[in-house]
């Protein structure tokens, strides 16, 4: 395939699809890379740097990576330092595919409409192994703790399942409407085409934001972080898909009189049947194109409205609530390594998704220069 070829030969897009891979598996997989269950607290665990490995002990002698637990002292009121206590006499070895929480792999929590307020559980594999991890009193904590002692990097893998699904939820949704409305003013026109652009017009002049504040304030009491901001995606992406029915319907309009639709017209084909099996096929390029570049969009979108209140809340983790705690000036002064790693992965994740769909614009649209 010519696409795939040009596709392969584009470094940038090459280094997009590795990272969002990496990503997704990462987070498909959370709960055997995780070291620790992302609810879990750890007592006396309070805001704690990333671990150190050690592998040296005490005394000056190798006995491999391993590291010490460690207790918290007493906190500087005017400066805000702490002091920890590193408990020498009890090395915990770090070692690969170690024993700890019970979970079940690729187990899956969904939501039922039309009321969000009921969950139906895919089970998974009952599993108790984890990709690696201390044995013995000492936590690894790579990426440090938050405020209530919950492992940081663990909860950046179970925050990625939300951030990055959010986007395929409501290109799911968004995409299909566009498309089949776009398609029938397209091809129809006349009075159809005059009211679905109307429509569509109304739409394109509702605010995002104030909209999602609407909608936060009138949500049912009772539903989890989950629940709401699924449905929040799905009221909006009900309004996201009018900027693609209107390209969709240029589009059409410029194929609707090729000579393959005179053809399906002549053997009796239906309207629909034409629409669907040959018209909206021929934009298939600007579709795939369209929807790598609007996931990010949903991303952010997670990102900003956990951040202020109206998506995913606490417990549960999400890579925009992970961010909120950016409010918390001491934190962001003393802690900056819980700030860094939650929007490194959000400008990657924005950036891979960028970079692979120019990739394939570059690869799939015959008029590109390249």
């Amino acid at each position: 395939m010519d696409w795939w070829r040009k596709l392969r030969k584009n470094p940038l897009a090459r280094a997009g699809a590795i990272i969002l891979l990496i990503f997704y598996l990462t987070a498909i997989f959370a709960d055997f890379i995780a070291p620790y269950n992302p609810y879990d607290f750890q007592r006396d665990g309070s805001l704690l740097p990333p671990t150190q490995i050690h592998w040296q002990n005490s005394e000056g002698q190798f006995i491999g990576p391993h590291v010490y637990p460690i207790a918290q002292g007493p906190t500087d009121i005017e400066t805000g330092d702490r002091e920890l206590f590193v408990d020498r006499s009890q090395p915990s070895p770090v070692r690969l595919f170690v024993r700890g929480d019970e979970y079940n792999l690729f187990q899956v929590k969904l939501p039922l409409p039309p009321r969000f307020e009921d969950t139906t559980i895919i089970p998974g594999i009952p599993l108790n192994i984890h990709l690696f991890g201390a044995v013995g009193p000492g936590k690894i904590n790579i990426l440090g703790t938050d405020e209530k002692g919950r492992d940081q990097f663990s909860r950046l893998l179970f925050g990625g399942r939300i951030s990055l699904s959010i986007g395929l939820v409501g290109i799911a949704i968004s995409f299909p409407l566009g498309m089949l409305v776009g398609g029938i003013s397209g091809y129809f026109g006349g009075w159809w085409d005059a009211l679905l652009m109307r429509f569509v017009e109304v739409l394109m002049t509702i605010p995002t934001l104030y909209l999602l504040v609407a909608l936060a304030a009138i949500l049912p009491p009772g539903l989890t972080s989950t629940q709401r901001f699924l449905l929040i995606v799905t009221i909006t992406s009900f309004v996201s898909w009018a900027g693609l029915a209107r390209v969709i319907r240029g589009q059409v309009l410029s194929l609707k009189e090729r000579e393959f639709i005179d053809a399906a017209r002549a053997i009796g084909a239906n309207p629909f049947y034409i629409i669907v099996r040959h018209v909206l096929p021929q934009t298939a390029t600007y579709i795939v194109i369209s929807a790598t570049l609007s996931i990010p969009s949903f991303i952010v979108a997670e990102s900003v409205l956990s951040i202020i209140g109206l998506g995913i809340q606490e417990p549960d983790p999400s890579w925009g609530n992970l961010l909120s705690v950016a409010t918390n000036a001491s934190i962001l002064v003393l802690q900056p390594w819980l700030i860094l790693s939650p929007s490194i992965l959000v400008i990657l994740t924005v950036l891979a998704f960028n970079l692979l769909g120019d990739g394939l614009r570059d690869a799939l649209d015959p008029r590109s220069l390249r």
